[in-house]
């Protein structure tokens, strides 16, 4: 089954614990804190591999989670890191952030990579806070939890020429004819449903052929789920607009011819731009010379090349698929926009430094990227923590903002997912 969309969740993996340990030996009085950090958690990683070419394994499974890592341990042990959660998709998956769909990665190329979520970094043990002031440190910081979000993938098929058409105007047969590709071909509308791949080979030559479901009128739209059609163009180098020149489903090919093309446009400026050459098909049929005259003519006003061919006799198919050929090799070849050697990072949670303070159903909350931090990797269980935490929040002048806010003793703050009541010169 073809899949070509699906939304996802992936979440870094936390970090381990800090670890409280303190050297116990014998004639070693006062030993000393000798607590290990936690390890790093693992990140979730998409890789796009060549040999995969549907989404639908994404349908079965939705959450992808990375190991966190592990624990510190006493004798200044730290925990080891986790593994990456390798995640592998087709080559033409674009990454959208699945609440402002913005682009976030489009893997185009085998073995391009792209961090989605990084693990957190471990916690810190408590011979990191041993110092002149505190020579006995009870406190070690919690494991940094693992960035979190939605995804949204989306294939666009990796094609260098695309049929387009109007259903039934004998796109499948036409592939079916010039490829290996075996498409399901049935003579009533929207036979096929999902996007077809097969390779044209010529001589030495050869390049690949994308067959997508036939277009209608509105399908910029979405009509006839045009949109999720027309994005597998998005790719293509050259498109062949095949045309039922005979007429057979009683509408007129030069309509159809200047329908599609319009539809195109409406879609994305950059489709209608592309090298375009149109097969008058089903020339077979007496009605195809009768049509092929005028369809020439409003071809050639577009400054485009007709062929008259018959897919299911093959007439005429050589000529067309060698000119495309042609078309092919006089563009130029497509720039990489980036080195494969570099890893691209999103960062899911990055927020703007500082924070910010706002009021809803009663409660305070605050926003910050290194506050959250903060009070995610704070053991509130442990004395010497809560103390430390007191004071990072001081300096940093969240007291004294949430005052001019309005906040009172006993008011209830929530500073990422923890909850805290508030109390002059103290928050618990």
């Amino acid at each position: 089954m073809f899949y070509d969309t699906a939304k996802i969740f992936v979440k870094g993996g936390d970090g381990g614990n800090g670890c409280i340990s303190f050297r116990r030996e014998k004639y070693v009085p006062r030993g000393g804190p000798n607590g290990g950090d936690g390890g790093r958690g693992g990140d979730v990683v998409f890789v796009a591999d060549e040999g995969l070419h549907t989404l639908v394994d994404f349908r079965y499974r939705a959450h992808f989670k990375a190991e966190r890592g592990q624990h510190g341990r006493g004798s200044n042990m730290h925990g080891a890191g986790a593994s990456d959660l390798i995640v592998r998709v087709p080559t033409g998956t674009v990454i959208k952030d699945a609440e402002t769909e913005e682009i976030l990665a489009d893997l185009t190329d085998n073995g391009q990579r792209f961090i989605a979520a990084q693990g957190g970094r471990g916690g810190r043990g408590n011979a990191r806070f041993l110092s002149n002031i505190n020579r006995v440190p009870r406190l070690a910081e919690k494991g940094e939890p693992g960035q979190e979000g939605w995804l949204l993938l989306e294939l666009k098929l990796l094609a260098d020429v695309g049929l387009v058409g109007y259903p039934n105007a004998g796109k499948s047969t036409f592939l079916a004819a010039c490829t290996a590709a075996r498409p399901k071909i049935a003579g009533y509308p929207f036979t096929t449903l999902q996007p077809n791949l097969g390779v044209v080979k010529l001589d030495q030559e050869s390049f690949v052929l994308a067959d997508i479901p036939g277009l209608i009128e509105g399908a910029h739209k979405g009509a006839g789920l045009g949109q999720e059609f027309l994005r597998h163009l998005e790719r293509t180098r050259v498109l062949i607009h095949v045309v039922d020149a005979a007429g057979t489903e009683g509408r007129d090919p030069v309509a159809d011819y200047a329908q599609i093309n319009t539809e195109l446009a409406l879609y994305d400026e950059q489709l209608a731009k592309l090298p375009q050459v149109v097969a008058a098909n089903k020339m077979d049929l007496p009605e195809g010379e009768a049509n092929l005259l005028r369809l020439e003519k409003a071809a050639a006003a577009d400054g485009r090349r007709v062929f008259p061919i018959s897919a299911i006799t093959r007439h005429g198919l050589k000529e067309i698929l060698y000119h495309v050929l042609d078309v092919i090799s006089s563009l130029p070849i497509p720039e990489k926009t980036e080195e494969l050697s570099e890893e691209v990072v999103y960062r899911l949670t990055e927020k703007e430094d500082g924070f910010n303070i706002r009021r809803q159903d009663g409660v305070f909350i605050i926003e910050g990227q290194e506050l959250e931090r903060l009070v995610a990797m704070t053991d509130f269980s442990q004395e010497q923590a809560v103390a430390r935490f007191q004071r990072i929040i001081t300096r940093m002048g969240v007291e004294k903002a949430l005052v001019e806010a309005g906040a009172k003793a006993g008011s209830v703050v929530r500073i990422g997912r923890q909850e805290l009541e508030y109390y002059p010169g103290f928050m618990e």
